[in-house]
């Protein structure tokens, strides 16, 4: 993996850049040495070469006993809980997965919304398919994945009777405390430990995106080598030539000082398009608190260069972009020639369909700069497992160097409870009491 800010230099100064160096290399020290804010959940940073090798072995021990008599496999959980899982499992997979027969088993998730509509589809879905399911949350009690935890685990036991639901139910938790860890003893369901020094956004390196990753087929032993390389690298680097992590939270910081409040994560291969929610939040929720922070956004070009391509070209210019390029596809095509030529093609036949989808992209990088929008480039040659961990390392280790720039702890979350709070005062949850009569006498008044 490599890194371009050459695109930025027309926005930033290289000695602005460069001002950031000491204070990233002592920021690198405090993240080594577990000194800085936030401290108690550095537990991410050793995680490529933590894992346990038992760890490992009970996870491909789980994919053997279940994957071969399942159809679907369902991840029950929100925000960290699946969002890193997804962006891995979306990246590798057949991009028609869900049509190929022979494809087992096929991974959909639950637990990251509440819509009614959703679940009753599922559970539609999961009528006339073998299932099994992880459920991933520390305390048990967060709204969403436990909605879903409750009518899937009711709907297991009916379909299949108490004794072989719970050969179908893995749960991924706290070690000791927190209610799905009490009715796991109680169950006797298999289950895995969320370490108590690793947060939710964090955690793609945990059994919290192993286990789904491998029953999705991914080779989780590559990905976590790709991880520990990197790691190694970044660790033993501290120099912004050297580093990529160190010119990434330098590039932001510096970019976020001129004004450019806004980053646009772009990926021009679709699969990549979950990778980008994953990165969304590790981002948002590290960095924006305090009134500060990046805003992390996403597309996905070349479509949406047909839906917001009007504004990042044209538009309030409160923005900058970082792409990701692949060097390499996994396949090839290439256009074929026509005698007609009425589509005025044949200029293309010959040529590899990622040839011109790279093309598309330089051009819009050289329009993009032009139009006012700096660019950040990262490179991997292809999307495969390695690479992937070394991108999950990088994008962590950089956003706690990042956050830690910027000021801010980038391991808590507090604004998060906001909503929270609100909600289960309108639900008239029980302890709630007083909240719920202050928010209904100011919807009260709102509505006057």
């Amino acid at each position: 993996m490599n890194i371009n800010v050459s695109q930025i230099l027309d926005f930033v100064k290289a000695e602005d850049l460069k001002a950031y160096e000491q204070d990233l290399a002592n920021y690198q020290q405090a993240l080594q040495k577990k000194t800085g804010v936030g401290s108690e959940f550095l537990g991410w940073i050793n995680l490529p070469v933590s894992v346990k090798d038992e760890i490992i072995t009970t996870v491909k021990d789980d994919v053997r006993r279940l994957a071969p008599d399942i159809d679907v496999f369902v991840v029950i959980g929100i925000g960290g809980s699946y969002l890193g899982a997804r962006a891995v499992n979306e990246a590798l997979k057949h991009s028609f997965d869900q049509l190929i027969p022979e494809k087992k088993p096929v991974i959909l998730y639950a637990g990251n919304n509440i819509s009614e509509d959703y679940l009753v589809d599922l559970m539609e879905v999961l009528d006339q398919k073998d299932y099994a399911l992880t459920v991933i949350s520390k305390s048990g009690t967060t709204t969403e994945p436990a909605i879903a935890f409750r009518l899937l685990r009711d709907h297991l036991e009916q379909k299949y009777g108490k004794t072989n639901a719970r050969k179908r139910i893995i749960a991924i938790t706290d070690k000791e405390k927190g209610a799905l860890r009490q009715l796991t003893k109680q169950e006797g369901y298999s289950s895995y430990v969320v370490p108590d020094d690793v947060g939710g956004r964090y955690s793609v390196l945990t059994p919290v995106g192993l286990l789904p990753l491998a029953m999705g087929g991914a080779n989780i032993e590559e990905l976590l080598k790709g991880a520990a390389d990197m790691r190694e690298h970044l660790n033993m680097t501290n120099t912004l030539e050297d580093n990529e992590a160190f010119m990434y939270a330098a590039a932001r910081n510096a970019l976020y000082h001129k004004k450019k409040s806004t980053e646009i994560m772009v990926a021009f291969e679709p699969q990549l398009q979950y990778f980008t929610e994953w990165w969304k939040q590790l981002y948002g929720e590290s960095e924006g608190k305090e009134g500060k922070g990046i805003f992390p956004a996403s597309v996905s070009f070349t479509t949406d260069l047909h839906s917001l391509g009007q504004y990042i070209q044209d538009g309030e210019r409160i923005l900058f972009e970082t792409v990701v390029h692949v060097d390499n596809p996994k396949r090839k095509m290439q256009v074929p020639d026509d005698g007609h030529n009425l589509d005025k093609l044949n200029y293309l036949a010959g040529k590899n369909i990622h040839s011109i989808n790279h093309k598309a992209e330089t051009g819009t990088i050289l329009a993009h700069v032009d139009g006012g929008i700096p660019v950040i480039q990262l490179s991997i040659p292809e999307i495969n497992e390695y690479y992937l961990g070394q991108l999950i390392f990088f994008f962590e280790y950089a956003c706690a160097l990042s956050g830690y720039l910027l000021g801010v702890n980038p391991f808590d979350q507090p604004g998060v409870e906001a909503y929270k709070n609100n909600m289960f005062a309108l639900l008239s949850k029980p302890g709630y009491e007083e909240q719920t009569e202050q928010i209904m006498k100011k919807i009260a008044e709102q509505s006057k």
